[in-house]
């Protein structure tokens, strides 16, 4: 079974990881001038982690400009790396880092400009729906396939263009684990961490198990561990903790958000809302009189 459940201490664990990706994002992002290329905001982004204590990663962290955040051009897994355009002033630009602290991972993607740019920033309120369609998606028990699905819909409603397709499996959303310390866990695949990245392999492997074998034996079928519309996806999201990404562009500029949420037996949730992306759609804090 890869089911997982997680007491409240574990989960304030993964919520701390959460929160510290996100601040050192903020961080690196104010600091971005222009002429710097993805990879020295990619490296930086990773040092500043690595500041924190941090020494493994789901996956390294990647940095994406201008009209990279709409993954023109990017079609397989080498191009998803960071190279050196360079950001210039008015661009649209992209974090995306998944460290792991003691064993919990979080898994982030923070959207921002440099300077002003009208257009990244509607694109980040137009991210505001998807984060209550997937909720009611999956407290409804929707399978994978149809959160997806309905995700598309919102996705062709608002004129936009779906970028998560282009990521590998094509996924919206994949499971994240506490991850165990194995030998030779700092080595890298593809930019993913080898551990986590065999462990998602398995299970892709498993949830390929066709259905007819399933009915043999039932314990051998299992959902995947991504929310696409691929090799069971067709069973709801099992009881864990999920990374959703919705990712969507529209005129040569990409935005994103990607955060955890928590899916128990009877109820799901997402991990915490005192995140960047939920900020900007709340606005300012209100003013008491007299101030």
């Amino acid at each position: 079974m890869t089911a997982s459940t997680y007491s409240t201490a574990e989960l304030g664990r993964f919520r701390g990881v959460q929160q510290l990706a996100y601040r050192c994002a903020e961080e690196v992002a104010a600091e971005l001038h222009p002429g710097i290329t993805e990879k020295d905001a990619a490296a930086r982004l990773g040092d500043r982690l690595r500041l924190h204590g941090v020494r493994h990663f789901f996956h390294q962290p990647f940095a994406w400009f201008g009209d990279r955040t709409a993954f023109a051009g990017i079609r397989q897994p080498l191009q998803f790396f960071p190279t050196d355009r360079t950001l210039e002033i008015g661009m649209a630009a992209i974090l995306d880092v998944a460290p792991i602290v003691d064993g919990y991972a979080a898994d982030i993607g923070y959207a921002f400009a440099c300077g002003e740019n009208p257009a990244q920033r509607q694109l980040v309120a137009d991210l505001e729906g998807f984060r209550t369609c997937i909720l009611e998606c999956v407290r409804r028990g929707d399978t994978l396939a149809d959160i997806y699905r309905s995700a598309d819909d919102l996705i062709a409603d608002l004129g936009v263009i779906n970028c998560h397709r282009h990521y590998p499996f094509g996924v919206l959303a994949h499971r994240v684990y506490h991850q165990p310390v194995v030998p030779m866990g700092q080595v890298r695949l593809l930019g993913f961490g080898l551990g986590s990245g065999v462990g998602l392999l398995a299970q892709t492997a498993i949830s390929r198990v066709p259905a007819r074998l399933a009915r043999l034996a039932p314990r051998l079928r299992q959902g995947s561990p991504f929310c696409n519309t691929g090799p069971g996806s067709d069973l709801p999201p099992e009881p864990g903790l999920w990374a959703f990404e919705p990712h969507i562009a529209r005129g040569g500029v990409g935005a994103k958000w990607e955060e955890l949420l928590v899916i128990e037996p009877r109820r799901a949730y997402w991990l915490d809302d005192d995140l960047p992306h939920v900020r900007q759609w709340q606005g300012p804090p209100a003013r008491a009189a007299g101030e």
